[in-house]
């Protein structure tokens, strides 16, 4: 996800997707324990996107605080 994509979700949004995408992550992992993924990048681009997420959701925070 690009970082304007995430930044265009409201809050609920952004909680329930980075949800989804830690636990994808983790079956991933697991998978990756067990046999060879075919595609072994999707764990690191999942990793990015749970801090892409983290990081519009602690701009938001700070954001609340300053106004």
């Amino acid at each position: 996800m690009k970082m304007t994509d995430i930044r265009s979700l409201s809050d609920e949004d952004l909680v329930s997707k980075g949800d989804n995408i830690a636990e994808e992550l983790f079956r991933m992992k697991f998978q990756h324990g067990i046999r060879q993924l075919e595609d072994t990048s999707k764990l690191k681009s999942l990793r990015k996107d749970i801090a892409r997420i983290n990081t519009a959701r602690s701009e938001r925070k700070l954001a609340a605080a300053a106004a």
